[in-house]
C-alpha cells in the first residue's frame, strides 16, 4: 500500500500524520509542501486545486499517485482534494483535524473528541486525544539510550513536562510555585525535567532553583540532545502542563500515571474538553487527584491505521 505523507511547515501536524504513516506499518513517502500567499484563502475558494502551493513542489505530487493521502489541518486540504481528483479517485483521503470544507470528498476525517462533533457523516471517525508517535518499541529504544544518564537518579521517577503560555493565557510565576508544589506532593525520589520554546525564562529560572533535589533539568534549546522522549521512557509517574494536547496525549501513551497542571486561567474552553475527556477515559487525573497504577494508555494513530487497514483487506 502506498501512502503519501503531506508534511508542510507545522510540525505538530506532520508529527501526527507520521505517527499514523508508521502505525500502518508500511514504507510511505514525505512529500514537503509550502505555501504562498494564497493559501490564506478560505477552501471553498481552493476547492479542489493547488492554489496556495508553491509552484515547485507541485511536480512531486502529480504522478505515481499513492493509495493513500494523510493530511492534516485545513491548509493542505485543498491540496489533497487536488491530487485525488488528478488520480481519477484512486487515492483515498486521510484527513486529519476538521477541513471546514468539502468534507465529503475525504474518505476518512479524524476528529478529537474534544471538538464536540454532532454531525451525522458517516466519513468522521473521532479519537481521544491527537495521533502520535509514541509506541512501546519506541519508548523501548529510548530507555536504552538514555540510561547511562538517567540511571542516576533514583526510583521513583517524576517527569515534569513543561510548556507554557497559550493564546492570551500567560504563564505566570504564581502558576509555576503551584506547579513546584504539586511535584513536591507527589514526594518523587528524583525529578526529569523538560521544558518547552513557549516557557518563559522566569518561569524556567524558578522551576530550575525550587524543584526538589536531585533533578535532571533541560531548558528548552541546550545545546545538548533534548531527553523529551528518554524523560518519557524513564518516568513512574508524569506531571505535564496542559497547554498542548500533544505532550499530553504522547504522556498517557507511557502506561504510567499522568497529571495534568491546568489552571483555569491558563486554558482555554477546548483545553478544558479535553482534559476532562482524559479524566472521563481514566487515561489522566488532574493535579492532586487520583489514578489507578493501570492506567489506560491512548494511540489514536493506531485506531486510523487499523481503520485503513480495513478498507484495503475488503478487497
Amino acid at each position: 500500500m502506498k501512502t503519501w505523507v503531506l508534511a508542510d511547515d507545522r510540525a505538530g501536524n506532520v508529527n501526527q500524520l507520521l505517527g499514523v504513516a508508521e502505525a500502518l506499518g508500511y514504507p510511505y513517502e514525505r512529500k514537503e509542501i509550502r505555501y504562498n500567499k494564497w493559501v490564506r484563502l478560505p477552501n471553498w475558494l481552493r476547492w479542489r486545486t493547488f492554489i496556495g502551493l508553491q509552484s515547485e513542489y507541485k511536480k512531486n505530487l502529480i504522478h505515481d499517485f499513492p493509495d493513500v493521502i494523510l493530511s492534516a489541518g485545513r491548509r493542505s486540504y485543498p491540496i489533497a482534494r487536488a491530487i485525488k481528483r488528478l488520480s481519477k479517485n484512486k487515492a483515498k483521503i486521510v484527513q486529519l483535524m476538521n477541513p471546514l470544507n468539502g468534507l465529503k470528498d475525504a474518505d476518512l476525517i479524524v476528529l478529537p473528541l474534544h471538538d464536540n462533533y454532532n454531525g451525522k457523516a458517516k466519513n468522521v471517525m473521532q479519537v481521544l486525544g491527537t495521533p502520535h508517535r509514541i509506541t512501546p518499541k519506541k519508548l523501548a529504544a529510548e530507555k536504552t539510550h538514555w540510561k547511562d544518564i538517567m540511571k542516576k537518579y533514583p526510583p521513583k521517577r517524576l517527569s515534569l513536562i513543561v510548556g507554557g503560555a497559550t493564546k492570551n493565557k500567560p504563564f505566570t510565576l504564581e502558576m509555576a510555585d503551584a506547579l513546584i508544589q504539586a511535584v513536591k506532593d507527589l514526594k518523587p525520589a528524583s525529578v526529569l525535567v523538560t521544558t518547552s520554546r513557549r516557557t518563559p525564562k522566569k518561569v524556567v529560572d524558578r522551576l530550575q532553583q525550587k524543584l526538589p533535589k536531585p533533578c535532571f533539568f533541560y531548558r528548552f534549546g541546550d545545546k545538548r540532545e533534548n531527553p523529551y522522549f528518554g524523560l518519557l521512557a524513564w518516568a513512574d509517574k508524569i506531571i505535564v502542563t496542559g497547554d498542548s494536547m500533544s505532550m499530553c496525549t504522547e504522556c498517557c501513551a507511557t502506561g504510567v500515571p499522568v497529571f495534568i497542571f491546568a489552571p483555569d486561567d491558563m486554558m482555554s474552553e477546548k483545553h478544558k474538553r479535553f482534559h476532562a475527556s482524559l479524566y472521563k477515559a481514566g487515561a489522566a487525573a488532574p493535579v492532586g487527584g487520583k489514578i489507578s497504577e493501570k492506567v489506560k494508555t491512548i494511540n489514536p494513530a493506531n485506531e486510523v491505521a487499523q481503520h485503513i487497514h480495513k478498507w484495503f483487506q475488503k478487497k
